[in-house]
């Protein structure tokens, strides 16, 4: 195998300022506790998709139009997390229109620009997750449930497609990287009763990977350096180390000690903060 750092890509240099005047004005209309969120997510997402409409009357607009445009705005608009009884309405409140604005971004023309997407959703992260590190990096199409109960570490990927099901809440530790389409759950149905409900934590120990199509069970914690193969299903812990493979998912072998490892040099994450 081959050892290949991710590389720096150029952006045009009236498109980097241009991103970076919008990501500073959304970051400080963010940090001030008067911004209304609703307001502020419904203005964005006007301008985003029906920027011609944004000053016109809409009793003069075909009636589907309007409809189009009410969803612009999160108050005219419901999601699955708010059907949930354990909801805390006030915190989700909070959190809804920020959720709404990124599940927006992402199906917009914006969504798929990795430089300005993964700085977009960093910001709105702060807003949103009980805790988050430095260097977040987050990629399309990712789906929390309520959000509020999401604590993040420092250096965490997350790539496309991935479900973060919060319910109970999810731990993601320190250089986690989930790999696309995997699925985190912190909530169970009984078998008998579809609303007999636990919300157990899950939690994802620091250097945890997460590997295609994989699969994390409510309570479940996958230890420090531990692996979860692609298409496994973790039903049970997995120790420090362990790559657990399979359905369900058992440990099949370990990693080497770390003073086995080859030893690779320090690069920098082109999309880091400190980029």
């Amino acid at each position: 195998m081959a050892f290949l750092p991710l590389r720096r890509v150029p952006v045009a240099e009236a498109a980097a300022r241009e991103y970076d005047r919008w990501l500073d004005w959304l970051a400080e209309e963010l940090s001030d506790p008067q911004c209304d969120r609703n307001e502020l997510c419904r203005q964005i997402l006007t301008d985003l998709y029906y920027p011609e409409l944004r000053d016109v009357d809409p009793n003069t607009l075909p009636s589907t139009t309007r409809i189009a445009l009410l969803q612009m705005d999160p108050r005219n608009v419901t999601l699955e997390p708010e059907y949930y009884a354990e909801i805390d309405t006030e915190k989700f409140a909070r959190v809804k229109p920020l959720l709404w604005l990124w599940e927006m971004f992402d199906k917009s023309p914006l969504g798929e620009n990795i430089h300005l997407g993964v700085r977009f959703r960093r910001i709105l992260a702060r807003h949103i997750f009980r805790r988050v590190g430095r260097n977040f990096k987050c990629f399309q199409f990712v789906k929390f449930s309520f959000g509020y109960n999401m604590e993040v570490g420092d250096d965490v990927v997350v790539h496309r497609h991935v479900l973060l099901d919060d319910r109970g809440g999810i731990v993601l530790g320190n250089r986690v990287s989930i790999s696309d389409y995997a699925n985190i759950y912190s909530h169970s149905h009984s078998i008998a009763e579809s609303r007999d409900v636990a919300t157990p934590k899950t939690v994802i120990g620091d250097g945890v990977r997460i590997t295609y199509h994989a699969t994390v069970l409510a309570g479940v914690h996958l230890a420090r350096d531990s692996m979860l193969g692609a298409l496994g299903l973790a039903t049970k812990d997995i120790g420090p180390s362990q790559v657990a493979l399979g359905i369900p998912a058992k440990p099949r072998m370990e990693k080497p000690p770390l003073a086995e490892r080859p030893l690779f040099p320090h690069t920098p994450d082109p999309l880091a903060d400190e980029a």
